[in-house]
């Protein structure tokens, strides 16, 4: 397996250089949002109008959305300007769906070659309640509800701002059903990609960019599976879209094997969320949970669907799913007793199709919530297409599994290889 460790361009490096700045303006502003809470914006704006546009990445609305530190009302302050967005994706079944986000303009120009860039983010697990989207924080990185309570931190701040600093246009989508009405279809394979592929026609709407500029895809863990959907996706659904190259970190891309690693993990309560989404959009699916989920089962599979993974980790944390079975079977066994819903894990499964232009992979030996081997079998399904994928594989040796601990430092590890793919496909 090819492995690649991140070689640093010129413009890679200067990024190197300002990363402390980042780090310390992300830093701060956690300590200041503990103490104050973001000023809410107009409840109206994530509630979708009656009739809207069904043109995928159509904007259906948009305001201005300061970002972290910023003074509302100054324009070109830095890393740039920001704005909520309501725009128009599709379901699974092709209907229209209505998404929010932000936008964000860099101040900073962008020096290469041919118009500015444009990168999606696709947030990692932030939860499946309306208040975790990230476009409800892109002021503050944190939020606090006393009267649910909750806790939502939106933690795709370095990547925006990394970025950013570099003259790169940054969109970053809350997903359907997060924040918007219904329920947030979690690691939805799909959905992610549609919601990511029109989050970027609807930035360059936004920025009345040239239709051909440049695009790339990111995000690890829920992120990097809704990246590597997009990826695969692209060609097929978002043909318009000059799609230049993608990060995807930990991508989950096999659902089934996913269930099985995260149970009895902190953040076990994520195998409610897939079953909630996939309840949303399988009919059949309802019957069953009524009939093999118990008492607990089904009281948990409502409460995490409006909570925060703060808030599920805390209620639910190193639970095991046979306490959730009326036969005290893990819901991996009883998934594997019904073909039509082991069906409905695998319509989740990336690596069917081809990407369309080159792809870098990032899977931890030791991830205690990702499967290593299930993002190596997604790097041969795009390699036996001939795809151009590259893998990067973490070595770092077990620590606490179970407390996510070696699922979130790699995340950070691969921070800067992954963006500065990126922008070596820019250039």
């Amino acid at each position: 397996m090819r492995q690649n460790r991140g070689n640093i361009s010129n413009r890679s490096t200067s990024v190197i250089g300002r990363l402390a700045a980042v780090v310390t303006s992300v830093a701060a502003a956690v300590g200041v949002a503990a103490a104050v809470a973001p000023t809410a914006s107009a409840a109206d704006f994530y509630l979708p109008p009656t009739k809207f546009a069904d043109t995928p990445g159509s904007i259906i609305r948009s305001q201005p959305s300061p970002l972290l530190l910023q003074i509302p009302g100054i324009p070109n302050q830095w890393p740039g300007t920001g704005t909520r967005i309501m725009y128009t994706s599709t379901y699974q079944d092709g209907k229209p769906a209505a998404v929010t986000g932000t936008v964000v303009e860099p101040t900073a120009a962008w020096r290469g070659r041919g118009p500015r860039p444009t990168v999606v983010l696709g947030p990692g697990t932030v939860g499946q309640g309306d208040q975790c989207a990230g476009s409800k924080m892109i002021s503050f990185p944190m939020s606090i509800d006393p009267s649910k309570p909750s806790l939502a931190v939106n933690y795709s701040g370095l990547e925006m701002n990394l970025l950013l600093l570099n003259g790169v246009r940054v969109v970053m989508t809350d997903y359907i059903g997060m924040g918007t009405p219904g329920i947030h279809t979690y690691v939805n394979r799909a959905e992610e990609g549609h919601a990511m592929l029109d989050a970027a026609r609807a930035a360059l709407r936004i920025a009345k960019a040239p239709k051909n500029s440049p695009i790339g895809l990111a995000g690890y863990s829920q992120g990097g599976g809704a990246a590597a959907s997009a990826a695969e996706l692209a060609s097929t659904y978002a043909p318009d879209l000059n799609v230049k190259a993608t990060y995807a970190g930990a991508p989950p891309a096999d659902l089934a094997k996913v269930i099985d690693r995260i149970d009895g993990t902190f953040i076990v309560g994520g195998i409610g969320y897939a079953i909630n989404g996939l309840a949303a959009r399988y009919p059949k699916l309802g019957p069953i949970l009524a009939k093999e989920t118990n008492a607990q089962g089904k009281a948990t599979l409502k409460a995490v669907a409006t909570q925060c993974i703060g808030d599920t980790g805390l209620s639910f944390g190193f639970q095991r799913t046979n306490q959730w079975t009326r036969t005290g079977e893990s819901l991996s066994s009883v998934i594997k007793r019904y073909p039509e819903v082991a069906k409905m894990v695998d319509d989740q499964r990336i690596g069917k199709l081809k990407p369309n232009a080159p792809v870098l992979l990032e899977g931890g030996f030791n991830d205690d919530v990702i499967p290593y081997g299930q993002v190596a079998q997604l790097y041969r399904d795009w390699k036996a297409q001939g795809a151009d994928v590259t893998m990067v594989s973490n070595g770092i040796p077990p620590i606490f599994p179970g407390l996510v601990v070696n699922h979130a430092l790699p995340m950070l590890t691969t921070l800067l290889p992954g963006m500065n793919f990126l922008m070596s496909n820019f250039e």
